[in-house]
């Protein structure tokens, strides 16, 4: 594809297998292509890796966690379970909004490594005593069944999987989470941006098909009890209507 922005026209010009197209440059189609473009060549240049949240590393694109704060305010779960800790950005995310909002109980994090220093400091944070640390392998039923020995009978539950981004390993954790998720919640499965970035300097070739996203689709494509459904914007004065992220088919709303 080739792209040529006019400024002075306010034009974009698209090229693409052949064909060529012209856009206004202010309109929603040049938008949506710009910011295509931009959330592949942010995710090479590790522009989430620049965000705290509440004094943690969050290693997120901001818009995702603005919709995730969205889904989470929609559910209001008791409980929230997250595969994949890193330095706990995340865990201070869902519990901090929890807190704010005078509901929810607990954020589960699970990590098949906790480094020490990110534990200590987890384990020092303000908002610690709604954070609960396991350790091991999400998917190994040990690690799964400590996790729901965490959870109170009638709680409504959320899970976000953000370990190991492997197609078979978050295809093992949808199929051992999905249990825990009350309908009308769901299981995120984040990172299927890997896709679209294969051919990025940091990507591998690989990752067109060994990615979450395409664990997601063929988890829902068997399972009727579970739909590929992001949640719908809670508010929205634009023409606009789809997010720019980085998790592609990401969203799996228990039905039922």
């Amino acid at each position: 594809m080739r792209i040529t922005i006019d400024t002075d026209a306010r034009t974009l010009a698209v090229e693409e297998d052949g064909a060529a197209r012209t856009l206004d440059l202010w309109g929603k189609d040049a938008f949506e292509l710009i910011s295509d473009v931009w959330l592949r060549t942010s995710w090479n240049a590790k522009y989430p890796y620049t965000f705290t949240w509440l004094d943690r590393p969050i290693i997120q694109h901001p818009e995702d966690m603005v919709r995730t704060q969205e889904a989470i305010c929609a559910v209001r779960p008791d409980v929230i379970v997250e595969t994949g800790v890193a330095h706990g950005g995340s865990l201070v995310f869902s519990a901090g909004l929890m807190k704010a909002m005078g509901f929810g109980r607990l954020v589960v994090g699970v990590d098949i490594e906790i480094r020490p220093h990110n534990r200590e400091a987890i384990e020092a944070h303000p908002l610690a005593p709604m954070i609960a640390l396991i350790e091991g392998d999400s998917a190994a039923p040990e690690i799964v069944d400590a996790v729901r020995a965490l959870i109170r009978p009638g709680e409504r539950v959320m899970v976000i999987l953000d370990s190991n981004h492997t197609r078979a390993h978050v295809a093992r954790e949808l199929e051992a989470y999905a249990p825990l998720v009350t309908p009308g919640s769901f299981i995120v499965a984040t990172d299927g941006i890997m896709r679209e970035v294969a051919d990025a300097p940091r990507g591998k070739p690989e990752w067109v098909d060994d990615n979450p996203a395409a664990a997601a689709e063929e988890f829902a494509a068997r399972r009727p009890d579970f739909a590929l459904a992001p949640p719908a914007w809670r508010f929205n004065e634009s023409a606009l209507d789809r997010p720019i992220t980085g998790w592609p088919s990401a969203w799996l709303r228990r039905v039922g």
